[in-house]
């Protein structure tokens, strides 16, 4: 068994808890617009999936302009300070997936992992899976602990740890 470091732990321990994200995506006239969505990994790809409506101004903006970044935080606690919060910022490339293909049923499989209520939004005709491939990520654990992670270093943190 490899050794793991504590800051590649604790980034893989806020994925898998943390389940919606803040995604900001460029307008048309490239202004900013930030929106939630719940997300879900596609370990196999090393995706981040989410399901979105096509009625959503977030995902006319992604299929315009697919450069995306992804804000994923620890909840705050009550009476601690914020400043510390754990928290990665995503940078990466939105692609909508194709209707049943292997990779949008593989999405599918792992987003209702994380969202079994979803399961009927999945049907209706207006909504489809979006694969973010991430390309660079800057995690912050808390004070004076933060760092850049590059595609291949974020790939092997969305995969499953052997």
């Amino acid at each position: 068994m490899s050794h793991e470091p504590r800051l590649t732990i604790a980034l893989r321990t806020l994925l898998q808890t943390q389940r919606v994200a803040a995604l900001a995506t460029l307008d048309a006239d490239g202004y900013p617009f930030v929106s939630m969505v719940p997300f879900a990994v596609e370990p196999g790809s090393a995706q981040l999936v989410i399901h979105v409506s096509g009625l959503a101004a977030h995902t006319r903006n992604l299929q315009t302009t697919p450069r995306v970044s992804l804000l994923v935080m620890q909840a705050e606690v009550a009476g601690e300070p914020v400043h510390a919060l754990a928290r990665v910022t995503l940078e990466g490339a939105a692609a909508v997936l194709e209707r049943d293909s292997a990779l949008w049923r593989k999405a599918r499989d792992a987003y209702l992992a994380r969202f079994p209520d979803a399961e009927p939004m999945t049907e209706l005709g207006d909504f489809m899976f979006v694969g973010i491939a991430v390309q660079g990520a800057r995690q912050v654990a808390g004070f004076g602990a933060a760092r850049s992670l590059d595609a291949e270093t974020m790939a092997a943190v969305l995969r499953p740890a052997l």
